[in-house]
Order: structure tokens, then C-alpha cells, then sequence
């Protein structure tokens, strides 16, 4: 039996974050303010979501870890500790270019299991594959 594995969620953003900081771009990330545990200023909540600067420069102390990303912030002037749970960030993305990534909302779904027999792995092109598993 295998353990489930870690959401991917946190380990791409904080390297779409990198690369955008890397290019000289604007880091903002969307999130669902209705998740439990989000602490924004509710006055910047719109349809339900907001959008945070996250770059080093408006995110004072950020943090970003598998459980959250937090900092601390100024909205229109006044200061906030920003709290958002991993689970909560929709997506991330340039404000520059638009690039970015959007994620699934809902529970993190499972890797779907590799199949027992390695004969019954299909390749992209639907031939079998022709690797074997060396044991």
C-alpha cells in the first residue's frame, strides 16, 4: 500500500511566484475568500474572491508554506495580516503578461494508480509501450 502524496498545489505556486519574480513580473494570486480560515479585508472582497499582490515588495514577511500563504499587507493604507490556506488560492498569476496558473476548486483528487501489469501501459500514441520493468 502506497501513502496518498502531498498536493502539488503549494510546490507550484511558490515556483510560479519564483519565476515571476525571477522576470521581473508582478506575482497575484486569486483566492475563494468563502473557504474557511481565509483572513482578508472584507471590503476588497468581490463575487466572493480577491486578488493579492504577493510580491516581495507589497508582501511584508511572506510566507508560503503547504498549509498557507501570509504577510502582511497595507489596504488603503491600513495595515493586515493576510492568513490564506493553500486550498483557498484559485490561482497565480503575472500582472504584467496574464500568465500564470489556475487550479482546481474542490477536494485534491488522486493520482490515478499505475496499472499491475507494465504490458498494459498504453503510450500517448496508443501502441503498447515497448519499455520493460526491470526488476
Amino acid at each position: 500500500m502506497t501513502n496518498p502524496s502531498r498536493s502539488k498545489r503549494p510546490y507550484l505556486i511558490r515556483a510560479m511566484h519564483e519565476w515571476m519574480a525571477d522576470n521581473g513580473h508582478t506575482p497575484h494570486i486569486v483566492v475563494d475568500a468563502a473557504i474557511d480560515g481565509v483572513t482578508v479585508p472584507a471590503e476588497h472582497v468581490k463575487d466572493g474572491k480577491i486578488i493579492l499582490n504577493v510580491s516581495h515588495s507589497a508582501a511584508h514577511n511572506l510566507k508560503m508554506t503547504n498549509s498557507a500563504v501570509s504577510f502582511r499587507a497595507r489596504f488603503t493604507g491600513v495595515p493586515f495580516d493576510v492568513w490564506v490556506p493553500i486550498t483557498s488560492v484559485m490561482g497565480i498569476y503575472a500582472k504584467e503578461t496574464g500568465q500564470g496558473m489556475i487550479f482546481s476548486q474542490g477536494v485534491e483528487q488522486p493520482e490515478p494508480p499505475e496499472p499491475e501489469d507494465p504490458d498494459d501501459r498504453i503510450t500517448a500514441r496508443g501502441d503498447r509501450s515497448h519499455l520493460k520493468i526491470v526488476k
